[in-house]
């Protein structure tokens, strides 16, 4: 069975966001569509003629980035945009930004604590039936045709999220690219944990190696949210 604390949870957005992370994790919130405003001039020279909707999103993602640096004790300094897309965290500092249309969120942390963050933030919307097979392995969808028949949209929109995550995590660490087959997602609907275990050797990372996470139905939202300590972490 589902239970309810999982997949009907009332809590507000930070508060679920913040139970996918330990306590020493900063999270931060802001909205994209206010005013894009708050970005250091080298982070809106970092990102080449956006539109008006990309600029308030990357401004969001900032501004919440800039509120979680300081809720680790850093000054609050720029984030820029790299060629690859992915953030470019200050010293001492990883994290991981994600946003929808209603919502943005940062999750910050000391790197000498953690090799990797990761945050992925949907609405909660079925996944389209045509699009499992693009997303999803043959097990996980074989997973999916024995849940029941008005929640596999949702739990497939969940196994899309946790792959956001763990592409991100993964990439923080050793910058490939991968697609969705590079991972195979196992939720536990009862914990709101999930396992992701990549399918193939990914550089340091041998074939098998799995990754834990924990999400979040609530608020509109699916959130997925990952963490790997650093060598030697305190």
């Amino acid at each position: 069975m589902i239970q309810e604390n999982v997949m009907l949870a009332s809590d507000s957005a930070e508060s679920l966001a913040r139970n996918l992370y330990p306590s020493d994790v900063a999270l931060a919130v802001s909205f994209p569509w206010d005013k894009a405003e708050g970005l250091y001039p080298a982070e809106r020279a970092s990102l080449a003629k956006p539109n008006e909707k990309r600029l308030a999103e990357f401004a969001s993602g900032r501004r919440a980035a800039h509120q979680a640096m300081s809720e680790l004790g850093f000054s609050k300094a720029a984030v820029l945009h790299g060629l690859d897309r992915a953030p470019v965290w200050p010293k001492g500092v990883t994290g991981s930004i994600s946003h929808c249309d209603s919502i943005c969120m940062a999750v910050l942390g000391h790197s000498d604590r953690y090799a990797a963050l990761a945050l992925d933030i949907e609405e909660d919307l079925d996944l389209p039936e045509d699009v499992f097979p693009v997303v999803c392995t043959q097990m996980e969808l074989a997973w999916l045709s024995v849940q029941p028949e008005d929640i596999r949209g949702r739990l497939a929109r969940l196994i899309f999220s946790a792959k956001e995550s763990a592409y991100k995590l993964q990439y923080t660490m050793t910058g490939e690219i991968l697609d969705f087959s590079a991972f195979e997602v196992t939720p536990d609907l009862e914990t709101g944990q999930f396992e992701a275990t990549l399918t193939r050797d990914v550089a340091q990372f041998p074939a098998r190696s799995q990754f834990a996470g924990r999400f979040a139905f609530g608020a509109g939202l699916v959130m997925t949210g990952m963490t790997i300590l650093a060598q030697n972490a305190p």
